[in-house]
Formats: structure tokens, C-alpha cells, sequence
């Protein structure tokens, strides 16, 4: 039962950990750690493997050095090395006033990066004994059916149950009963599980090696003993105990255990699409080959077309030029004497009978003078030349050697600047000019949330931007592109963040009509921008007063109001603007402010319930129609009355390019946004009574830009606009 419950035992240790050996093999040897040590780099190698680095690093100088001082002599290699080698030779390097350099900079295996060393090279690096110690435990549950016995039992020996670190040994039960007295020194032995490695039971200091080690130095990252802070490298450094160092060092790796934990499910889901990047890595780099493949040979098709044709047009010229020779040589045997013409004329001169001869003479005479005058001008019927047939090919061999892949296809950028989200998404992105354009695109985008899901809605459009109507409120959403030109696909572009209002969008124009002062603020036909003008008007006002004229703020609200429920709008404010206020105003107390005569003379006339001064009144307060926020020289400031404390520098932000407003008429509160990333920039309680309406105030030059709605005439537009 004992040898099943180990086994058992084993074996559950043997899957726990049969996972993690990739972290337990040597970079440099490929094998289990044996003695690991830290490197500066954070990485781990083995005592022996980097002894070995060592001294290939100290022969490949030394050979250097030698080759240099004597250039004749022939370089010797050793091609074996032993450990008594080794260590001779990175013993001499430490030697004062030895020839031989001391090399403390090595590649680290594990980064490929130098490390440094320091003046005690390996003396002065940390064993890695939790390392060591994770090693044995998976070299036991590697060779679980190897039971480590006793050390002390008489034959037989029993199998141990306990290995003492300070007697470096193994003891059953009862053995270690008997060599650990109850009462005695031997008692307070620190014991583990069977064990074959036998390690300290502290970390010894790599500087002073007779002290432990019992501080954690913040600034160098790495446990120190009380002489390094004392009085060595570590004097003036930040020191914490080894127990808070442990413990915040422990908290931080739990939680990044279970943030790992938690996001298995991603890492599956990454390692799948993954495995399929690597699917459609390997079917497409086959389809590409079959492409080109088939390229090629249509290419050999039309070659060895053009080659029949040449070759059946020479073969015919040739046949009809022998044709014609061999025609004018039987021609020319003719006229040879008893051959032919020649011999025929002979005998018809034989021809004694006169009637009969002239009946023949005549005809024969013209071809006797036909003969005659070829005779004076021999021209050949054909020529035995086939220049006409040279066929160049040095523009064609010039296009061939230019085979070439075409212009890869590159992969698409989102635009930012046109890309935005308001009552609907509109995501644009751009193509480098030098590249190919894709034939389709696919916009992938997904919603970030606390469970981050990971999967992507994909659209596919023809044109390079796309208009999203199915995103949720107060949401951020991850965005990203790829094209496609035929079965090739460029890769996925970068991501984009965009958030989405906290509200639904309110539409709405400016109003020309309630408290619009045609004076000093213009509005333009589409009633979406205003602009304040300081006018002759505020110069003859300024004339009238000797020590100085105060000049009000100019009003403008929008021409729809709200009465329930939340809402969100935006819009954006030109830099050269000196005084801008933003917010909401009620109509009921807007009437009342309109009617009543007020005392421009005052200060007070500035209507903003979150003045600066942060004198007002309480029934002051209350009876203002406006609930504003000042803008003005490039700065959002957050009024004194808000929740935000503190120095003025500290209420002073960067102007946002597009400024939000969202009202919550129910909860009676509105918040102020910078638009851009939805990111809320001061909120206060508001006094929703009557009908709220969006209200601007400006003083002296400015300009405000309604927010444009995302409507149809947002539509998408192609490459070819």
C-alpha cells in the first residue's frame, strides 16, 4: 500500500510539473540545469556551461593576440576541453599582473546580448537554488520508479522518507529517529522530502562569502548581506528586509500567476489563430507556387508557339529556295554542249530539208538568245542567306532576367485624423501610394470590456472606409484593417482604440432668434458655427467710460431642447479663441433673465455659476439661467465650485480638440468631456427645471463648430475619388 501511495504520489508530481521543463533546460548545453547560476541578464546557465563559455571566450582572444604578436606562426585550436583545463585557464585570468587577459563579458546564450560579469566574474554571481531545487523535484518525478534508499539502514535498506540538508543524507522513519534525538542539536536539523541534492539551507552573499544574505536592494534588484550595505557596492542604495522584498515579490507573481491563469482562454484562442495564420501561411505560400508555376508555363506555351511558327517559316523558305536553284541548274546543264538546249540545236542544224528547219529554227533561235544574254547577267534564283530570319532577343532576354514578383501589397493604415465616433463610427484608412491597391477590404473591430472579448466582427467593403450603426454607449471598441488582391491578403494593420459617448448624440443647430446678438456674433447658413466679432460697437462703448469699459458676455443657445432622459453632444473650439463658455441653460430661468433688467456696470453680470471668484450667492446662484465652463487661450479651466480642489495650475488643462457635453436631465447632473478619447474632464449637479437647452457664451474673438452628425452623406468613398 506504502509503495502505491508513493507512486501515487509520484506521479501526481510527475504532471504537475511535466509541463514546465522547457524552463528548466540549459540555453547553452540543452540539458537540465546542473548548478544554475543567475546572470546579470536575469538568465540562468549552468556552473559547467558557463566556465566553458569562459574559456572559449579566453582561447578565441588569446588566438587572436597570438596571431597578431606573430604573424607566421600557424593558429592552434584545441578541439577537446576538460573541466581541470577550464578552470586553469579562468583561474589565470584572474591572476594579478598575468599575461594571460582576464575576460569578464560573455554572450548570454538565453538573450544572445553581453553581459558583464563584473571584477569576480563567476565568484560573484548568485546560485540559483530554488531553480536547483525545481530541478530535483523533476528529475525524481522523471524517475519515479527509482526510490532513493536509506543511508544508514544495515542491508536491507529501506527506502527513505526524509533527507536531512544538515547531515546530506537520506533516513527512513526509523533511522532518522535514531541519528535525531528528540531533545538534542541533531532535532532542529532542517529536513525535506528524499532528496539527492543536497543544497545550503541559506543563500550565501557572492561578495563576502561567510555571510548570508538578509536585504534586498531595490535600486540593483538583487539580495545583499549587511557588509554590502555597510560599506560595499551597496552603501548608498535603497535596502528593504529580505521579508518585504519576499512578500511584495510574492504578491506580484501571484497576481501575474493569475492573471496568466485567467486569461488561458485567450491564449487559446491566440494559439488557435495562430495555428491558423500558420494553415494560411502554408496554403497560400502553395497557391503562390502553383500561381507562378502556371505563370511560367504559360510563358513556356507562348515561347514554344512562336518557336513552331519560326521554325515552319524557315523550313518553307528554304524548300522554295532550293526549289528555285535546283530549277536554274537544270536550266544552266541545258546550255552544256551535248546537253540539253546545245544538243538539240546541233542536231536541228543537221536539218537539211529547208521548210522543216525554219518551221523550228525560229522559235529555237529565242531561246538560244535567252540563254545568251542569262549568260551576260547570271543572277541565282535565290539567295543562299537567311537574315531576314535572325531573331533579336536581348529586349526579350532583358524582360525575362526582370522576371520579378509584382508590387507587394502593403498593408493599410487607419487614419486617425478622419476617423471618429459620434452618433456612428466612420473608419477610414489609407494605402501606401508606392504599393498595390486591394481589390477588398475586411474592417475587423471587437468591444474591450472587463472579460475583453476576443472575438471580431468582420465587414467586408470595396472602398477604403466603412460606417459602423451597431456600436453600444460608453464603450471602447478595437479596431483594424487588411486587404485583399485576389487570394493574397496584406497583413493586419495596427489597432486603433476609439470610445464611444457616454450618452446618445443630440442634434441640434444654433438659435438666431432667443437673446442673439446680431451685433457681435455671426452665425453661418448652416447655423453649425458661430463667431464673435469685436465690433465698433465695443469701442465706442469703451469711449464712454474714462477708467475702462466692462464688456458682457455674448449669449447664443441651441434650438432644440431636452426634458428627460441623457444626452451627449460636441463640437470644438478655434485656438484663437480669447473667451469661450460652455454648458447648459434652462428656459424657464432664461425667460426670467431675459425680461429683467440687469446691471451691466457689475462684475457680476458675468453669468456663470462656477465663477472663479467662488463668491457667489447661493440665490444668486440659483437664479442663473447658465450653467457653464470656461475656455479660453488654449485652456479648459474647471471652475473653483466643482468637486476638483486645489491650486489654480491644477484646474487648468490643454484645450481638447472636440469638447463633449452630456446633460443627464433625470440624474441632474452634466459632465464635460474631451471628446476625442470620451474621457470626463469635470462634472457637477445642475438644476434641471423646464426645458434645457445646450448654451454658448463668447467674448471678444472666437469661433465654435458644432460637432457634424454622421449621416448619409458620410457615405463610403473608393480609391478612385
Amino acid at each position: 500500500m506504502e509503495q502505491t501511495g508513493r507512486r501515487a504520489s509520484v506521479g501526481g508530481q510527475q504532471g504537475a510539473i511535466k509541463n514546465i521543463e522547457r524552463e528548466l533546460v540549459c540555453p547553452s548545453c540543452k540539458e537540465l540545469y546542473t548548478h544554475p547560476l543567475i546572470l546579470p541578464c536575469q538568465h540562468n546557465i549552468c556552473h559547467k556551461c558557463l566556465k566553458e563559455l569562459l574559456y572559449l571566450t579566453l582561447e578565441d582572444y588569446t588566438d587572436v593576440s597570438s596571431e597578431a604578436s606573430t604573424p607566421g606562426s600557424p593558429r592552434i585550436r584545441l578541439t577537446s576541453t576538460s573541466v581541470e583545463r577550464i578552470d586553469r585557464l579562468v583561474r589565470s585570468g584572474s591572476k594579478r599582473n598575468s599575461l594571460t587577459p582576464k575576460i569578464t563579458t560573455i554572450a548570454c546564450p538565453g538573450c544572445l546580448h553581453d553581459v558583464d560579469l563584473g571584477e569576480r566574474g563567476i565568484n560573484g554571481l548568485f546560485r540559483n537554488v530554488t531553480l536547483e531545487t525545481i530541478v530535483e523535484r523533476y528529475r525524481q518525478a522523471a524517475r519515479a520508479a527509482t526510490a532513493i534508499m536509506c543511508d544508514y539502514c544495515k542491508p536491507p535498506a529501506q527506502e527513505s522518507t526524509k533527507t536531512c540538508m544538515d547531515c546530506s543524507a537520506s533516513f527512513c522513519n526509523e533511522c532518522f529517529k535514531i541519528n535525531h534525538p528528540w531533545g538534542t542539536i541533531k532535532a532542529q536539523h532542517e529536513y525535506v522530502g528524499p532528496s539527492n541534492q543536497f543544497r545550503p539551507k541559506v543563500l550565501m552573499c557572492p561578495e563576502h562569502e561567510m555571510e548570508k544574505v538578509n536585504m534586498y536592494c531595490e535600486i540593483c534588484r538583487r539580495p545583499v548581506c549587511h557588509l554590502c550595505k555597510l560599506g560595499g557596492a551597496h552603501a548608498n542604495h535603497k535596502v528593504t528586509t529580505m521579508s518585504t522584498a519576499y512578500k511584495t515579490l510574492k504578491e506580484k507573481l501571484t497576481k501575474g500567476i493569475s492573471y496568466l491563469i485567467s486569461k488561458e482562454s485567450q491564449v487559446k484562442d491566440q494559439i488557435s489563430e495562430l495555428e491558423t495564420l500558420i494553415e494560411q501561411t502554408e496554403s497560400n505560400g502553395e497557391r503562390a507556387k502553383e500561381d507562378a508555376t502556371c505563370n511560367f508555363e504559360k510563358l513556356y506555351n507562348v515561347l514554344e508557339e512562336r518557336k513552331t511558327f519560326v521554325v515552319r517559316s524557315i523550313e518553307n523558305s528554304k524548300a522554295l529556295r532550293l526549289e528555285k536553284l535546283k530549277n536554274q541548274v537544270e536550266e544552266y546543264q541545258g546550255l552544256l554542249e551535248n546537253n540539253g538546249l546545245v544538243g538539240y540545236a546541233q542536231e536541228v542544224l543537221k536539218e537539211t530539208d529547208h521548210s522543216c528547219f525554219v518551221q523550228i529554227a525560229k522559235q529555237l533561235q529565242t531561246r538560244i538568245q535567252k540563254a545568251s544574254e542569262s549568260l551576260k547577267s547570271f543572277q541565282p534564283a535565290a539567295q543562299p542567306g537567311f537574315e531576314e530570319y535572325f531573331i533579336d532577343m536581348a529586349k526579350e532576354e532583358d524582360l525575362l532576367g526582370e522576371i520579378a514578383f509584382s508590387k507587394a501589397l502593403a498593408m493599410p493604415e487607419i487614419n486617425m485624423e478622419q476617423s471618429k465616433i459620434y452618433n456612428k463610427a466612420r473608419i477610414c484608412w489609407n494605402e501606401p501610394s508606392d504599393s498595390l491597391s486591394a481589390d477588398s477590404y475586411v474592417l475587423e473591430y471587437r468591444r474591450l470590456d472587463n472579460n475583453e472579448d476576443l472575438l471580431w466582427n468582420e465587414i467586408e467593403t470595396t472602398n477604403t472606409s466603412k460606417i459602423l450603426t451597431d456600436l453600444d454607449l460608453n464603450s471602447q471598441y478595437c479596431f483594424r484593417v487588411k486587404g485583399f488582391r485576389g487570394s493574397t491578403s496584406t497583413p493586419l494593420s495596427k489597432e486603433i482604440l476609439l470610445h464611444t459617448p457616454p450618452a446618445p448624440v443630440f442634434n441640434f443647430l444654433f438659435d438666431d432668434k432667443c437673446g442673439y446678438n446680431k451685433e457681435h456674433l455671426m452665425l453661418n447658413d448652416q447655423l453649425d458655427t458661430v463667431e464673435s466679432m469685436a465690433g465698433i460697437s465695443l469701442l465706442l462703448g469703451a469711449e464712454r467710460v474714462q477708467v475702462g469699459c466692462y464688456t458682457c458676455l455674448d449669449y447664443i443657445i441651441g434650438d432644440t431642447g431636452i426634458t428627460k432622459g441623457r444626452h451627449f453632444w460636441s463640437f470644438s473650439v478655434e485656438s484663437h479663441s480669447y473667451l469661450v463658455k460652455v454648458g447648459v441653460a434652462s428656459d424657464i430661468k432664461l425667460q426670467e433673465w431675459l425680461h429683467n433688467p440687469r446691471d451691466i456696470s457689475s462684475p457680476r453680470y458675468d453669468q456663470d455659476s462656477g465663477h472663479d471668484s467662488g463668491s457667489e450667492d447661493t440665490s444668486y446662484d440659483s437664479s442663473q439661467p447658465f450653467t457653464l465652463a470656461t475656455i479660453g487661450m488654449k485652456k479648459f479651466f474647471i471652475p473653483k465650485s466643482s468637486h476638483v480642489a486645489g491650486a489654480t495650475t491644477d484646474r487648468v488643462l490643454p484645450l481638447p480638440t472636440r469638447i463633449g457635453i452630456c446633460l443627464d436631465y433625470d440624474e441632474g447632473k452634466v459632465g464635460y468631456y474631451d471628446a476625442n478619447n470620451m474621457k470626463c474632464l469635470y462634472e457637477r449637479d445642475v438644476d434641471c427645471i423646464g426645458t434645457m437647452y445646450p448654451a454658448f457664451a463668447l467674448l471678444g474673438g472666437g469661433t465654435i463648430h458644432l460637432e457634424e452628425v454622421i449621416t448619409a452623406n458620410h457615405l463610403d468613398y473608393s480609391n478612385e475619388i
